[in-house]
């Protein structure tokens, strides 16, 4: 059973097709890159797996069921933007996300914060955005989840800091489960990926193992990418 599977996805809006006949498979044990340009529905399709939105039409199975409190269980989710109450300290945090999630590991989140020297007494409303991204990385990554999706997690983060982050994704993930990145930082990531999904206009236009589209383009995914999406 594929620990992710969409047939025939749509999504629409107002009578706009935002998503048109999303048909793709996420087995175990993967990193995949989601790609695109603004705009071309990947936070949509992001919503539509972590149950906020619902298709228009198609079926989205994780597991072999449809989203819901089971897999809410299994996918530890990474918004664009920053959810966490400003009001919290970091400590707080880890204590909600521990009680909250059965499958938090408390002990990694304390590591990874002394890794990215996060003082666990500090109030998120006095953190700078880059430093509250890490801390909602750190709180997603601590969970012994089967599938993590990431939607822009390097976003805010200093160039010096992405290669520990990414580090931090590839040996933080539970053997066995998959993990999805929406980003537009390509070159910083693509050392990581397994395989790639390009979107465009609601569509997906490529799919393929990273080496295979290197090997294939002669050229880097990040070439590839601005190839595929020249203005």
């Amino acid at each position: 059973m594929e620990l992710l599977e969409c047939k025939q996805i749509c999504k629409e809006f107002d009578n706009k097709k935002i998503l048109k006949n999303i048909n793709l498979k996420i087995p175990r044990g993967k990193i995949i890159g989601l790609l695109g340009k603004n705009g071309t529905g990947k936070s949509t399709f992001i919503k539509l797996i972590n149950d906020l939105l619902t298709p228009s039409s198609g079926e989205i199975l994780i597991n072999g069921e449809k989203p819901g409190v089971k897999s809410k269980e299994i996918i530890a989710y990474l918004p664009e933007r920053t959810y966490l109450d400003k009001e919290m300290t970091i400590k707080e945090a880890i204590k909600y996300f521990e009680e909250f999630y059965k499958n938090f590991n408390s002990k990694k989140a304390l590591k990874l914060l002394v890794d990215l020297s996060l003082d666990i007494n500090t109030k998120i409303s006095k953190m700078s955005k880059g430093m509250q991204e890490k801390l909602q990385l750190i709180l997603v990554m601590s969970r012994e989840a089967e599938l993590y999706i990431l939607d822009e997690p390097l976003g805010g983060v200093d160039p010096a800091t992405r290669d520990y982050i990414l580090d931090t994704i590839l040996s933080n993930f539970v053997d066995g489960s998959s993990v999805i990145i929406s980003t537009h930082l390509i070159s910083d990531i693509e050392r990581i990926l397994d395989e790639v999904i390009f979107m465009d206009k609601g569509e997906i236009i490529l799919m393929s193992s990273a080496d295979e589209l290197r090997n294939k383009e002669n050229s880097s995914i990040d070439e590839v990418f601005r190839r595929y999406f020249k203005c």
